[in-house]
């Protein structure tokens, strides 16, 4: 893929608050993300603006990290084009940075691995209106140690089957799992950091759900050892909500990957 000598290739890392959105992707009739950038790029350049991004999070989902590309006049800079997209895009869309990117770049299909986290909110403070639209307000404990132990079980190359709303048969179940941990979350809870190479349809959301209903002693922790092992007659505890989840970085080195360890500072 090649850029014509009068445009540039554009790398867009962005914030949003997912709540007012329908997902990501494009649809007739509704907000999403991917139609309110493209509109405000299309406003700016004059001419209709397309762009690619690194994942399609779900209604309702957040990001502090999602990777979008596009190709624009060559008459506009990386800073120019942050500057005036911040100008015009609505207040729960933000470009942290951008940068010029070579023209193959492609923020999809260059990423090796994508980071998302989610927070679970264990404390009563989680019923605060200042932070329940941004985690699962559960409000009661969980055992950290079974949290612990369940997170070790999936770093790997698995099929995740069980733990996806559908398949994507034509990509596979399997995924690879870089990374997979529990940490604290201030005084409110706690928080789900995992990074892998791909995921499936609600995944991250269900190992969640599933792994909270363990650890409130609803069900044994063998159950997530079955259904990692797709064992007939298992399914999963419902999915957690979408609130509490957040794409919070997308890699395109393995070294970056190494490198990177996921802290607080990728949220708000």
């Amino acid at each position: 893929m090649t850029a014509p000598s009068d445009e540039r290739r554009i790398k867009l890392t962005l914030h949003y608050d997912g709540s007012a959105f329908f997902g990501w992707q494009t649809q007739p009739g509704v907000r999403t993300t991917q139609s309110e950038l493209e509109a405000a790029l299309s406003r700016l350049t004059d001419r209709p603006t397309s762009v690619i991004a690194a994942g399609r999070t779900d209604r309702g989902v957040h990001a502090t990290g999602q990777v979008a590309s596009a190709l624009v006049p060559a008459r506009w800079t990386a800073v120019q084009l942050r500057r005036a997209l911040n100008a015009v895009l609505p207040e729960d869309l933000w470009v942290v940075a951008a940068e010029e990117v070579p023209a193959a770049f492609h923020a999809r299909y260059d990423a090796v691995a994508r980071g998302y986290t989610y927070r679970v909110g264990t404390s009563a403070l989680a019923r605060s209106p200042f932070l329940r639209r941004w985690c699962w307000p559960l409000a009661e404990p969980l055992d950290r140690d079974v949290l612990e132990r369940a997170a070790e079980l999936f770093p790997g190359r698995h099929s995740f089957r069980a733990f996806a709303k559908s398949g994507q048969p034509e990509r596979g179940e399997r995924c690879t799992v870089f990374r997979s941990r529990w940490t604290p979350w201030g005084e409110v809870g706690l928080a789900y950091r995992i990074a892998a190479n791909r995921f499936l349809h609600h995944m991250v959301r269900y190992l969640v759900g599933t792994m909270a209903g363990v650890a409130r002693g609803a069900r044994p922790f063998s159950d997530l050892e079955g259904l990692l092992a797709n064992e007939p007659g298992l399914e999963t505890s419902p999915p957690a909500p979408p609130q509490g989840l957040f794409l919070t970085r997308v890699y395109y080195s393995a070294e970056e990957l190494e490198r990177e360890e996921p802290s607080d500072e990728d949220l708000p």
